[in-house]
């Protein structure tokens, strides 16, 4: 496997940075998750602009131009012959001190990783999975913007954990207000007739690409779709429940908290869009 650093491929065991790189020290840095499909990028366009938006609001400036970055990402997949498989381009803040000040880091360090992932069992997009609400509650927007992908994912973790050991894979946050934000990993979508509503970023959401697209392919379907405060109630009164994201693609929640979602069962709306889905990204992207 070659890794991708600074400009070049390096052996898996010969990837490294320093101890002192505040992406280590402090998690200050950058990342997207990126799907190819079929010898195709999914999407590269929008995630690298996420990624140079997220650089921006922290103050980080990424030292090559957005067209070098998709020429380094599409170089990596090929010394990797990747066809199908997970992308993660990062950038962090580079080599400083113990100290908090990020301006002593003169070098922002470049990583792109082209690999495999699957982050749930095959037959839970059959049978859909089931969410516990946790306690670790988003961080308010004031303090970590969700719009900003950083590398510090220590709040999604801690809720990870609350999840897996109350015997499920995923579970539901909430902000400061009581309000459904997100999934650990996944943006979270309700069905109540024809209307599909998910939580906008103010709540604490992550704007997905994954979220994104499945917005524009509902909408074409003639839902009317939206972005809306949620709380959990709606969760468990809504039609189908379901979450997004670039390694989960689209999957159906059929359980929150021990109540069941609609027929307990993924839905029609959603196994329609995850049928929509597998169609696009079979179809578009940038070439490998």
């Amino acid at each position: 496997m070659k890794v991708y650093v600074n400009g070049k491929l390096v052996d898996k065991a010969e990837a490294r940075i320093s101890v002192f790189d505040h992406g280590l020290l402090y998690g200050d840095g950058v990342f997207e998750g990126i799907r190819a499909y079929n010898g195709r990028i999914f999407m590269l366009e929008r995630h690298i602009d996420r990624l140079y938006a997220s650089a921006q609001a922290i103050a980080l400036e990424i030292p090559i131009s957005k067209e070098r970055m998709a020429t380094d990402i599409i170089r990596t997949c090929r010394a990797n012959r990747i066809r199908n498989g997970y992308i993660r381009p990062i950038v962090t803040r580079g080599v400083g001190t113990l100290g908090l000040n990020p301006f002593v880091c003169r070098n922002p360090q470049i990583i792109i990783i082209a690999s495999k992932i699957q982050l749930y069992p095959p037959e839970l997009y059959e049978k859909g999975l089931e969410l516990v609400t946790v306690g670790t509650l988003r961080n308010l927007p004031e303090a970590i913007n969700p719009r900003i992908k950083s590398l510090n994912y220590l709040n999604n973790v801690l809720a990870k954990i609350e999840a897996l050991n109350a015997g499920v894979m995923e579970c539901i946050m909430l902000n400061a207000q009581g309000f459904v934000a997100e999934a650990s990993g996944d943006n979270v979508f309700v069905v109540k007739g024809n209307r599909i509503v998910t939580p906008p970023s103010w709540c604490g959401a992550l704007e997905g690409i994954t979220r994104g697209v499945v917005m524009e392919l509902a909408a074409e379907m003639g839902y009317d779709v939206r972005e809306d405060v949620l709380t959990r109630y709606d969760l468990y009164t809504a039609d189908e429940v379901f979450l997004t994201g670039t390694a989960a693609e689209i999957i159906g929640v059929v359980k929150v908290d021990r109540r069941a979602i609609g027929s307990g069962r993924p839905g029609p709306v959603t196994r329609s869009l995850m049928a929509a889905f597998r169609q696009l990204v079979q179809r578009s992207g940038t070439a490998i």
